[in-house]
């Protein structure tokens, strides 16, 4: 059975920091940044049914959301060659890799009309943070280049992010066009099962 302590630690710690944070941003991102950081410095926790690829798209999968709406937390997949579309968020987000190696395309919108102004791009590998939020740039296309492996990552934002209204964006002409992006998931890995724990 995968380690699911480790998420679950991770949820309680995230739970913990909104609670006290509230919306001081910066230092929100900072310490979960920190608690991400020791969830993905080891890959023995994700089930096998949310690190599952699907060749057309990528997906998303919920593992939690807090029940007031504060935050979620979910496992996103990029099967090879995949990437998203040029997007938003609205919310703060943590964005950490677990497995494989992601290319972050970041963007301005200029209005529509005008093309969308790329203004930088890097590469996250394994064990990688990234950090976004309307304060500091939440446009970006996310991309698997490579050809032999899925890339896994773990991503948390200040809100339930499948049920907020976002956006896509035309390359070409900055046309936004509404997202609600749900998740591919009905059901939750079980967090707070300790009774493998207990008679361990």
């Amino acid at each position: 059975m995968k380690n699911i302590r480790r998420l679950r630690e991770f949820v309680v710690g995230m739970t913990g920091l909104v609670q006290r944070l509230g919306r001081e941003e910066t230092a929100l991102l900072r310490e979960g940044g920190e608690l991400l950081g020791r969830l993905i410095a080891n890959d023995d926790w994700l089930p096998d049914a949310f690190a599952a690829p699907h060749r057309a798209h990528h997906q998303e999968y919920l593992l939690h959301c807090d029940p007031l709406g504060r935050f979620s937390v979910l496992s996103f997949v990029l099967a090879p060659g995949q990437k998203t579309p040029v997007h938003d968020h609205t919310v703060w987000a943590l964005i950490g890799v677990l497995r494989g190696t992601e290319r972050i395309d970041e963007y301005r919108h200029e209005g529509a009309g005008a093309p969308m102004q790329k203004t930088g791009e890097h590469l996250c590998s394994a064990g990688d943070i990234e950090v976004a939020s309307p304060a500091i740039g939440d446009i970006h296309v996310i991309a698997n280049e490579r050809r032999d492996q899925a890339a896994v990552s773990v991503h948390v934002f200040g809100g339930n992010i499948g049920g907020l209204m976002r956006r896509t964006f035309s390359l070409a002409n900055g046309e936004p066009r509404a997202l609600v992006s749900g998740y591919a998931n009905s059901l939750l890995p079980n967090l707070w099962d300790r009774s493998l724990e207990a008679r361990a």
